[in-house]
Order: C-alpha cells, then structure tokens, then sequence
C-alpha cells in the first residue's frame, strides 16, 4: 500500500510557476513510477507528467511539454511538479498517482491522492 499526500496547489497569475509536492508513505516508494494527473471541471482527468524509478527517464503531455519538470527524491520519497510559465488553461485539480508501468490513462496507476486544486486568473 502506498499513501499519496498532495500540496502545493495555489491560486496564481497567469504566467507565474508553481511547485507541487507529492509525499508518499511506505518504503517501496522507489519500486514505483510516480505521475502526475490533472481534471478540470466537466472534463476527463488527463494524464501530465510522469518519472521511472529511478528518475532518468521523463514522460510529458504534450500541452506541459517545456513548462513543467517532473522531478523525485526517493530519500524524502516525494515526487515534485515543478510549474512555469502557467496558462489559464493549466487550471485543474493535480493528482498524484503511483503504479508498477508507465502509462498515459489513469488505469495505469494504483495509487491516488486526494489532489490539490490550482488555479491560474488571467
């Protein structure tokens, strides 16, 4: 069992950065991929970014693609979003999510957390 806490989220003008933080309980944190999800009001949840294991390897949407950077410390066993140059359009709830395989639907991963809400005003 993994156990995914969210923080960071905010409201922020448009153009601004942001940094998410995703702390994880449990020792088998660095088994894990770690990703980051987002929903917006009255549409599908969609995959953001996501990180292997050991964090060499790097996965974006293509719409994040050059502004945000995925990053994880599997001492601290947190998982980061690092978020630049934020749009109107970024405005979601994040989540964190953990699974055994890379992958770009969310029933890809095992584990959730409860998500924080970030708001871009323009």
């Amino acid at each position: 069992q993994v156990q995914l806490v969210e923080s960071g989220g905010e409201l922020v003008q448009a153009g601004g950065s942001l940094r998410l933080s995703c702390a994880a309980s449990g020792r088998t944190f660095s088994s894990y991929i770690m990703g980051w999800f987002r929903q917006a009001p009255g549409k599908e949840r969609e995959f953001v970014a996501a990180i292997a294991r050991g964090g060499s390897v790097r996965y974006y949407a293509d719409s994040v693609q050059g502004r945000f950077t995925i990053s994880r410390d599997n001492v601290k066993n947190t998982v980061y979003l690092q978020m630049n140059t934020l749009r109107p359009e970024d405005t979601a709830v994040y989540y964190c999510t953990a699974g055994p395989f890379y992958g770009r639907r969310s029933t890809d991963y095992s584990y959730w957390g409860q998500g924080t809400q970030v708001t871009v005003s323009s």
